[in-house]
C-alpha cells in the first residue's frame, strides 16, 4: 500500500485478528515498540485494535503490518485513528471501517492456524480447534495401539501427534525470535517439545503439546464470548433511523450519521436510534436494555430518551442531542474497552519481572541439565528430562 510521507507524527490504528489473551497483546506491543519512530503503542484484545503514534519517515506502515503478521496474526490498516471510538466492533477477521480519505490495506490471512474465524464460528471449526481434534485423535489412536500391540506403531504416532501440534507453536516462536523476543511461552514449549522427542519421551511431549493447544482454544472461546457481549451491546442501537424533513416527510438514513438537531420519528415497537429529547408525543419507554429497569416509563415532551431504548406505545418525535459516538451505548462500550486496555500497576510490574524471570527459567533449566551430569556423575537422560520438566513448570502462560 503506497502512502504519502507524513509531515509529522500521526496516530494510526489497525484491526488485528487472532488475539486470545493478554500475552498476545504483550507480544505484539513488545515487537512493534522496537521499530524506529513508534511510540504510544496500545493493543486491545477485546476490540482487536492496535493503535500507535508513528513519526514521519521513520517506519513505513507496511513494516508494522509485516511485524504483526510475522507473529502469526492478521492485520488490516484502518487509517488515522478516530478521535472517538465507534460503538460497534468489527466482525472477527474483517478489516475495520476506513475513513473516506484513507486507503485500506488488504488483509492478508497469515495466522498459523488459518485466518481469523468470523464471529459465531464454533470452536471446532476454527484452525486451532481442528488442530486440537487432530492431535487428540492421534493421541487416542496411539494409546489404543500402545495397549493392544505395545512397542510397535504407538511411539511413532505419539511422535507424529507431538510434531503436528508443535509446528505452529514453533513457527510463532521463531517469528517472536526474529522480532527480538526470544523468551516467549512458544519458545519454551518448542525447546521442551523438541528435547522430549530427542530423549525418547514422545508420549509425554505429545500430551503436553495437546494440553497447550486445548488451553489456546479455551482462551479463544473466552475472548470471543467477551467480544460477543460487547458486540451485542452495540447492536442495541438500530442501524437505521427515520429522519423528519421540513415538509413532514421521512427518509431512512444510517443511524450512525445522525447529527445533533436532527428530528427522528420513532414508531411503536422501534428502538430509539440516538440520545435525544422528545419534542412530540407521549409513550411508554422500555429502558431495560440500557438501564436494567424492568418497568417501562411514560415519557412526554421535554424528557430525555436513550439510544437503544424501546418505544412501546405511540409514535414519538425525538430531537437528537448527541452524535452516535457520544450516545449512552457508545459511552458504555468505550468505558468497557478502556477498562480492558488500561494496564494496572501490577500488570506493568509483571511485564518488567517477566524480562528477568523468563531468561532465569531458561538458565536454570540449562543448569539442571548440565551441572549434575558434568560435576556429580548424574545420568544425562534423567537430568535432561528434569530440565525439560523445569521449563514447562516455569512457563508463566
Amino acid at each position: 500500500m503506497a502512502r504519502d510521507d507524513m509531515d509529522a507524527a500521526e496516530t494510526l490504528t489497525w484491526s488485528v485478528g487472532g488475539m486470545d489473551c493478554a500475552a498476545c497483546a504483550t507480544k505484539i506491543r513488545g515487537a512493534v515498540e522496537r521499530l524506529p519512530g513508534v511510540s504510544d503503542v496500545a493493543v486491545s484484545v477485546m476490540s482487536e485494535k492496535l493503535t500507535l503514534r508513528l513519526e514521519a519517515g521513520a517506519t513505513a506502515p507496511e513494516a508494522i503490518e509485516r511485524t504483526v503478521k510475522g507473529l502469526g496474526y492478521t492485520v488490516a490498516l484502518g487509517g488515522p485513528a478516530p478521535k472517538k471510538k465507534g460503538f460497534v466492533l468489527p466482525t472477527d477477521g474483517a478489516p475495520p471501517s476506513t475513513p473516506p480519505d484513507a486507503t485500506p490495506a488488504a488483509p492478508e490471512h497469515d495466522h498459523d492456524h488459518g485466518p481469523a474465524a468470523p464471529a459465531g464460528t464454533p470452536w471446532y471449526a476454527t484452525g486451532k480447534g481442528r488442530l486440537v481434534l487432530l492431535t487428540g485423535g492421534l493421541l487416542v489412536v496411539a494409546w489404543l495401539l500402545h495397549f493392544v500391540v505395545p512397542g510397535t506403531v504407538a511411539p511413532w504416532l505419539f511422535a507424529l501427534a507431538c510434531v503436528v501440534g508443535l509446528v505452529p507453536i514453533a513457527r510463532r516462536a521463531f517469528a517472536a525470535l526474529r522480532a527480538g523476543q526470544p523468551f516467549t511461552i512458544e519458545g519454551l514449549m518448542t525447546i521442551a517439545g523438541v528435547g522430549a522427542l530427542l530423549i525418547g519421551a514422545a508420549e509425554e511431549a505429545a500430551l503436553v503439546v495437546f494440553l497447550f493447544a486445548v488451553g489456546e482454544v479455551l482462551e479463544g472461546v473466552a475472548a470471543n464470548r467477551a467480544r460477543a457481549s460487547i458486540r451485542a451491546l452495540g447492536d442495541l442501537v438500530p442501524k437505521t433511523a427515520l429522519v423528519l424533513g421540513p415538509d413532514g416527510g421521512t427518509r431512512k438514513v444510517d443511524a450512525a450519521t445522525l447529527a445533533v438537531g436532527d428530528r427522528v420519528l420513532v414508531r411503536p415497537g422501534d428502538r430509539i436510534p440516538a440520545d435525544g429529547v422528545i419534542t412530540e408525543g407521549v409513550s411508554g419507554i422500555d429502558e431495560s436494555p440500557v438501564t436494567g429497569e424492568s418497568v417501562p416509563k411514560t415519557k412526554g415532551v421535554g424528557e430525555e430518551v436513550f439510544a437503544g431504548s424501546i418505544n412501546t406505545e405511540a409514535a414519538l418525535t425525538v430531537t437528537v442531542t448527541k452524535a452516535a459516538e457520544d450516545n449512552t451505548i457508545a459511552r458504555i462500550i468505550r468505558l468497557v474497552e478502556e477498562a480492558q486496555e488500561a494496564r494496572a500497576p501490577t500488570e506493568r510490574f509483571i511485564d518488567r519481572f517477566s524480562r528477568i524471570y523468563m531468561p532465569a527459567i531458561v538458565a536454570l533449566a540449562i543448569a539442571v541439565a548440565l551441572v549434575p551430569p558434568l560435576f556429580f556423575g548424574g545420568e544425562w537422560a534423567v537430568w535432561i528430562y528434569r530440565a525439560l520438566a523445569r521449563l514447562l513448570i516455569g512457563c508463566p502462560c
